[in-house]
């Protein structure tokens, strides 16, 4: 599946670059937050009381072992 926006090499990206369709991970939202409850997917880091973020390593980790949507 093409990605629309790249994943940068480093740093923290948001929600909207993670998931479908401008991220590599098609899953919706609530199944993105039931996944991080779980520790099925990445914890995330706030950065501010409206912002956060995870870190790109942990997501692109993600991608290379697969996205179970199970």
């Amino acid at each position: 599946m093409p990605q629309n926006t790249p994943l940068p090499a480093t740093g923290f990206v948001r929600l909207a670059s993670i998931l479908a369709p401008h991220g590599p991970i098609p899953v919706s939202r609530s199944t993105w937050w039931a996944g991080v409850r779980a520790g099925k997917f990445p914890p995330s880091m706030k950065l501010g009381p409206r912002t956060t973020v995870w870190r790109v390593e942990d997501i692109r980790a993600l991608i290379e072992g697969g996205v179970d949507d199970r």
